[in-house]
């Protein structure tokens, strides 16, 4: 299965919890793709009941119809991108968003966004790809909720959360001048073994924490690693 088939099935992306549901591309007669578990909004006509009264859940048959795309990409630029071993987090997000553009057919359209705020106004059912370490995000902050829940009822949402590439092993210990990325304050901090290890469960828990909400919200997600940031891409989708 294609990126570009993925998309147009709704392949993996979470229920809606809430009124709304993802905007799949259904066919009249044409290929037929994969059965998955009806979300509310599907058209009934498309329900497999032979199917649902085997799995007891209902099903719903998705095809590939022959409709042009919108497929919108935002990349974080922020500093805290730059960061990385071998090459940034940033340039590992080009790799996704080089796949996700390569899905495009001549007939589809193609937008890069310069920030998360300006894909409310693409048209309803376009596909979203972000690529974010995610340091913006507050979990507090309703603006932000409020944003990335609209976001998934109007638009066929995917996002990548950028790995901390020292998530498994920081690479100094001792007293070390450590400088944050965004604001440019600096400080100087103790590393010894106990303090490596609870970066690192610190570190995995935010990158499960930021998955698991956006899920939440309706948002299909996966994770951009510095040496292949397409690979995330295409677990999200399951392909």
């Amino acid at each position: 299965m294609t990126l570009r088939q993925a998309l147009l099935g709704g392949r993996r992306r979470p229920r809606l919890r809430a009124d709304g549901s993802p905007l799949n591309y259904r066919g009249d007669g044409y290929e037929f793709v994969e059965l998955r578990e009806y979300v509310h909004g599907d058209d009934v006509r498309r329900i497999d009941w032979a199917a649902s009264a085997r799995s007891t859940q209902l099903q719903t048959r998705i095809y590939l119809e022959d409709v042009a795309l919108t497929l919108a990409v935002y990349i974080d630029s922020s500093a805290s991108m730059q960061a990385g071993r071998s090459r940034s987090l940033f340039d590992a997000a080009q790799d996704a968003k080089h796949e996700w553009l390569q899905a495009a057919l001549r007939t589809d359209r193609t937008i890069e966004l310069d920030s998360l705020e300006e894909a409310v106004a693409l048209p309803r059912g376009s596909a979203l790809l972000v690529v974010s370490d995610f340091f913006w995000y507050a979990p507090a902050d309703s603006a932000q909720r409020d944003l990335l829940a609209l976001l998934a009822h109007r638009l066929d949402c995917t996002a990548l959360v950028a790995r901390d590439p020292w998530q498994d092993l920081l690479p100094f210990s001792g007293f070390v001048r450590l400088r944050d990325a965004e604001s440019g304050d600096a400080r100087v901090l103790f590393f010894g073994e106990r303090e490596r290890e609870r970066y690192a469960a610190a570190s995995r828990e935010r990158e499960r924490s930021i998955v698991g909400a956006l899920e939440g919200y309706g948002w299909r997600a996966g994770i951009a690693e510095e040496e292949d940031g397409a690979a995330g891409l295409r677990h999200a989708f399951g392909i």
